[in-house]
């Protein structure tokens, strides 16, 4: 572990790392809901004539809808959407995500809750960075983690231009947290998410709870991968105590 935090700081020339804040994905990290999303995503385009698979939705997972559906068009129809027809696409998806989530409603993701209450005891910032704009799942967020999670830190698709693997969500959740990069630790499940962060000079934990091998998670950057959101809670305090006993590099903490 150890040495994880020393290449972490080496490769982005940080001087130390000092974790103030944990900036959680929502979809397949919060909400056990990416089954939903496949689906709905799948049969929304088809909808459209757009081949999307079931996979596909763990491959854009992280993405804005809308920049996902014009990476579909382009691909598969090799011209650009304007934004009243990506707009008008998603809202269909959108649509089908709702009615999805009231047949199998999404639950919450074994372990989370426990990590976030050993997280905020720990003096921890909690925010909520998300490519979504599913209101289905948004709206339950408070509700769900009353006393774990604000309004004030949560970023959504609403909040930024580009999604992920842009950092830009990323770098809003640090701004809204008040954290610099080395303060930072982001978990992850989805590639172009673990890509966000590793941009945005975040230590980043992947956890894989989807069907992508852990490979595909540990090729785009994660510093530690774990199989469950139970695993991670489990290992969370001596992750912590470690972090807090690992001494600075000798270098400076630059921003």
């Amino acid at each position: 572990m150890k040495k994880t935090i020393q290449e972490y700081l080496e490769s982005h020339g940080f001087g130390q790392f000092s974790p103030k804040a944990v900036l959680f994905d929502m979809d397949g990290v919060i909400y056990d809901s990416m089954s939903n999303h496949s689906v709905s995503w799948h049969d929304a385009m088809k909808d459209f004539g757009l081949d999307m698979p079931y996979e596909g939705a763990y491959t854009y997972e992280g993405m804005r809808g809308v920049e996902t559906i014009r990476t579909l068009a382009r691909a598969q129809w090799h011209r650009e959407l304007t934004d009243d027809e990506a707009q008008k696409m998603y809202n269909h998806k959108a649509e089908l995500f709702a009615n999805q989530c009231k047949l199998t409603p999404a639950q919450i993701m074994p372990g989370i809750k426990t990590l976030m209450q050993q997280i905020k005891s720990d003096g921890l910032k909690i925010c909520v960075v998300t490519g979504s704009a599913q209101h289905a799942l948004l709206d339950k967020l408070l509700i769900d983690f009353e006393g774990l999670l604000s309004e004030e830190l949560i970023v959504t698709a609403f909040d930024v231009k580009h999604g992920k693997p842009n950092p830009e969500p990323y770098l809003m959740g640090m701004k809204k947290c008040s954290v610099e990069p080395w303060e930072t630790i982001v978990v992850e499940n989805a590639p172009l998410g673990v890509q966000a962060a590793v941009a945005a000079r975040c230590m980043t934990i992947a956890v894989n709870t989807g069907p992508l091998p852990d490979q595909q998670l540990a090729d785009q950057g994660a510093n530690l991968i774990f199989p469950t959101m139970t695993a991670l809670s489990d290992a969370w305090e001596i992750l912590y105590e470690t972090w807090n006993q690992t001494p600075s590099s000798s270098s400076s903490a630059i921003g």
